[in-house]
């Protein structure tokens, strides 16, 4: 089995504990779904697939280079039966109204159901003094639906899915190899093509193949993704003919940590100004409404850091409790103290990052692309929830809900093929 410590990284070295650790040697290895990646959408995929199927996954990198790792927000949730028109039409005026409806209802209805899974599973999700859900709000919500964990809630459901995962005897998990190919025979995916750390070449041939390779990050010169992202699944299902949707809707988050540091950018969640953190120029004035979707709340910072000819623009906590921010945005408290900035204290300096891909290989409400047996989810698929702009802490349900019709399709389409055999 593979452990993770309570701070959510993972043990090293398990070699004959963790499935991680296990070299896979070079040549031909057969499995019934091989999963390309390791984020929420693919661990939950996982846990989804009856534990008789065989399953390998791989990731390109550690484990812990995944996007899903550092979601900080939350992840929404209906609140009630009430909610759910405010959500569907926040969805949508946040998407410009191209999302495709089908795909956000089906994410609502089934938002209740995957958060009590992931409850089932252990994610603890922060409550308020009554004992009820903590619910936070960011940026174009109507009203607070978005669960949290302090601000690490990606990292705490990423590392439960995964503890869950490695307890299965039917997953088999690879790190540092890379996909770069998908095996098409007739038309049909059988698996990918990949290459390992020391060169060697792999073939995973599989009955289905399922797509969870992240966004486009790396691609940019300033990214809140980790560079290892760069839309590897994209390319290759592209390579193949498998229709693509959408990739010029990439979305620029407003609020990263300014640096002149090399890297990944630092995300300050949105959650910070659902919470009362505002917006200032150089001259302590607030310029635009914090809580407008994250398009029009970028294209304003952009517009003032012009106007004043600046590298950034700042964001101050000034309204927020200083409880609320050494308990809720804990870990942005933290980083920014190394940083040399006590938010507590003064406004720190921001500004828009690449922050995730809306478009991606389209998929329709099974996650099936439009080649045979070839499934995808998560940030590198396209099934039509976001639109042209995602709503904030919609990606983490998002990429859940599909991850799991993904699985259920696969079951399902194998019944059919042994029924008619």
């Amino acid at each position: 089995m593979c452990a993770v410590t309570d701070k959510g990284r993972v043990e090293r070295p398990l070699a004959e504990q963790c499935a991680a650790a296990r070299r896979l040697s070079p040549g031909t290895h057969e499995s019934d779904v091989v999963i390309v990646g390791c984020g929420v959408a693919g661990l939950y995929a996982a846990l989804n697939l009856p534990r008789a199927l065989t399953i390998t996954m791989i990731c390109k990198e550690d484990l812990e280079s995944c996007d899903s790792m550092l979601a900080q927000g939350g992840i929404c949730v209906m609140r009630d039966h009430d909610d759910y028109d405010s959500w569907f039409d926040d969805t949508l005026r946040a998407g410009h109204f191209e999302n495709r409806r089908e795909s956000v209802d089906t994410m609502i209805w089934s938002s209740r159901e995957v958060i009590n899974d992931l409850i089932r599973m252990g994610v603890r999700f922060d409550h308020a003094p009554g004992g009820d859900f903590d619910y936070t709000r960011e940026g174009a919500h109507s009203r607070p639906r978005i669960l949290h964990h302090a601000d690490l809630t990606g990292k705490e459901i990423t590392t439960t899915l995964l503890r869950q995962a490695c307890r299965l005897s039917n997953v088999t998990i690879h790190e540092h190899v890379t996909m770069d190919d998908l095996i098409v025979e007739e038309g049909v995916c059988r698996g990918v093509a990949a290459a390992l750390p020391d060169g060697g070449r792999v073939e995973l041939r599989a009955h289905d193949t399922l797509l969870c390779t992240g966004g486009v990050g790396g691609n940019y010169e300033r990214s809140t993704n980790f560079g290892c992202l760069t839309g590897d699944g994209c390319r290759v299902a592209e390579a193949h003919g498998v229709a693509l949707e959408h990739m010029d809707y990439v979305q620029i988050h407003p609020t990263s940590l300014y640096s002149e540091k090399p890297g990944r950018a630092f995300l300050i969640s949105e959650s910070c100004r659902g919470e009362g953190a505002i917006l200032i120029n150089a001259a302590g004035e607030r310029f635009v409404d914090e809580l407008l979707p994250r398009d029009v709340v970028s294209k304003a910072i952009f517009d003032e850091m012009e106007r004043e000819g600046s590298k950034f623009v700042r964001l101050s906590f000034e309204n927020v409790p200083k409880d609320v921010i050494t308990r809720h945005f804990r870990t942005i408290y933290r980083h920014c103290l190394d940083e040399g900035y006590d938010i507590t204290r003064e406004p720190i300096p921001v500004v828009p990052a690449q922050h995730y891909l809306m478009g991606g290989i389209r998929v329709d409400q099974n996650s099936r692309t439009t080649m045979e047996h070839l499934y995808a989810a998560g940030e590198t698929s396209c099934n039509g929830v976001h639109g042209k702009n995602r709503l904030a802490s919609n990606s983490l349900l998002e990429s859940l809900v599909f991850a799991r019709l993904a699985a259920r399709d696969i079951v399902r389409r194998r019944h059919d093929e042994l029924s008619d055999a």
